[in-house]
């Protein structure tokens, strides 16, 4: 089944009347999407499906605050997805927590997985204790969104120009909106206010349409996700080179901007302070604005989603079958770096990382699969153990011999993807003791040259990126 991906068809001309009839409409839209997240993200209404919801609002008697009913079930219907993906992000712990509970019981766990997935989870206390404190409901403060299915408009080309005719508050009336683009939005529409008196209308279509959809290479890679470039596979390849440079440049531009605009908001309280109201309203008008920040916000992140999809293309034009590290957990680094070197880090995209090599890989027919990322960035590829040191963009091997560390990396990620014994969810304790047992058991077998020298093993650590300084004899 193909996937559905988002487009935005943005407003040119759109005059003030319009916008201001449009703002009103959004702000009673948000008291409908605020009463939902009173009312709905609840244990009452978390086994309710959203039909059963609606028409109980609508026997009470709901009056949509003014808005015109469907765009009102339009917009409850919104809400709850919303609810329910807050809740299903939550359950994601919990499971964690589930397995952790329940080692060795299968039967156990099944009971907990079916409950939890029914959303009955109050009927066992263990359940019930993890969801209160992992999904603890929500509020709704947005109020610049409506929601509009497909029978409360309709499009049409009028001079080269596509045209939404939207339901209004006023009946038989509707809303006129021209759009940039000739093409056509359909479905179920989004159209939200921007601050430049215009909107944009985001509407989904199916990624056939608007994707690449060629298919995939035949072979069987590992990749290994970094900072400076996206990916390297096991054969020493790069995709997505310069990706550290986009990050930090951008990092390093919010870190100067950010100095500025503080010297500039402490003169403007200290003009405000002296009773300067005038140049205290010309600073906060007309340089402490947000415009600008979110325009470059909004660029700089199209430009490395951008970047990324070329990177994930490269790679699934090669493979067949793709091997990568699951980051999607929280993982200690070291515990003492430079403060610029945190604030480029924190700008370090794993998420759009993982999101555009899946979207991809499945669009071309690749298949995606995780392993679990403990140590694989410490283990000596040639080996399958504990030998070595990392340190930066190099692994130093015990008998002298310097790899790539990020292929080597890669090499050790596609090893675990046939690994039977470290499985993805394994926690990292019990793989450092697997493959401390694994390396103390190897003592006199490995090939000449390759021996352990000295102890058994070093006690690896968690701070996989910043290692202790390399021994002499790996120099």
């Amino acid at each position: 089944m193909a996937g559905k991906v988002t487009r935005i068809l943005h407003s040119q001309g759109l005059n003030r009347a319009k916008y201001d009839r449009l703002a009103d409409m959004a702000e009673r839209a948000g008291r409908v999407r605020a009463d939902a997240w009173c009312r709905c993200s609840g244990v009452s209404t978390a086994a309710q499906t959203p039909y059963a919801i609606r028409d109980a609002w609508m026997a009470e008697g709901c009056a949509w605050h003014g808005l015109p009913a469907r765009l009102g079930k339009a917009t409850l219907a919104d809400a709850l997805g919303d609810i329910e993906a807050a809740r299903e992000a939550a359950k994601v712990s919990v499971r964690k927590a589930i397995r952790h509970r329940t080692r060795g019981h299968d039967a156990e766990r099944q009971r907990l997985y079916s409950l939890l997935k029914r959303n009955q989870w109050t009927e066992d206390p263990f359940l019930h204790r993890q969801m209160r404190k992992q999904w603890r409901g929500g509020r709704s403060h947005v109020t610049n969104q409506i929601v509009a299915d497909s029978g409360s408009y309709t499009t049409k080309l009028w001079h080269g120009r596509a045209w939404v005719h939207l339901q209004s508050m006023e009946r038989g009336q509707r809303i006129a909106i021209p759009l940039k683009s000739d093409r056509l939005p359909t479905g179920t529409l989004r159209i939200i206010l921007q601050g430049n008196g215009q909107v944009a209308v985001h509407h989904a279509i199916d990624e056939t349409q608007a994707c690449s959809t060629k298919p995939g290479g035949s072979g069987t890679v590992g990749v290994d996700k970094g900072y400076t470039e996206a990916y390297t596979d096991n054969e020493g390849e790069r995709h997505g080179e310069g990706l550290g440079d986009l990050l930090a440049e951008e990092s390093d531009a919010r870190k100067v901007k950010g100095q500025r605009r503080n010297k500039l908001r402490d003169l403007e309280e200290k003009h405000r302070a002296q009773g300067h109201t005038r140049k205290a309203d010309n600073i906060r008008q007309h340089n402490l604005g947000h415009r600008k920040r979110d325009r470059r916000q909004v660029r700089h992140r199209k430009q490395v989603r951008d970047h990324l999809c070329q990177a994930a293309h490269t790679v699934v034009d090669k493979a067949g079958t793709i091997a990568c590290e699951d980051l999607s957990a929280s993982m200690k680094s070291a515990k003492v770096r430079h403060k610029d070197t945190n604030r480029r880090l924190n700008g370090w995209v794993k998420g759009v990382m993982a999101d555009t090599l899946t979207s991809i890989s499945r669009r071309r027919g690749s298949a995606l699969a995780l392993v679990n990322p403990a140590y694989t960035s410490q283990i000596d590829s040639r080996t399958g153990l504990l030998q070595g040191r990392r340190r930066w963009d190099r692994f130093y091997c015990l008998d002298g011999v310097v790899l790539d560390a990020d292929a080597n990396a890669a090499c050790n990620i596609l090893a675990r993807l046939y690994d039977e014994e470290i499985t993805l969810y394994m926690p990292y304790r019990e793989v450092k003791a697997l493959l401390a047992e694994q390396t103390r058991l190897s003592v006199g077998t490995a090939p000449p040259g390759l021996e352990l020298r000295g102890l058994a093993t070093v006690p690896p650590s968690t701070e996989s990126e910043v290692p202790a300084t390399v021994p002499n004899s790996a120099v």
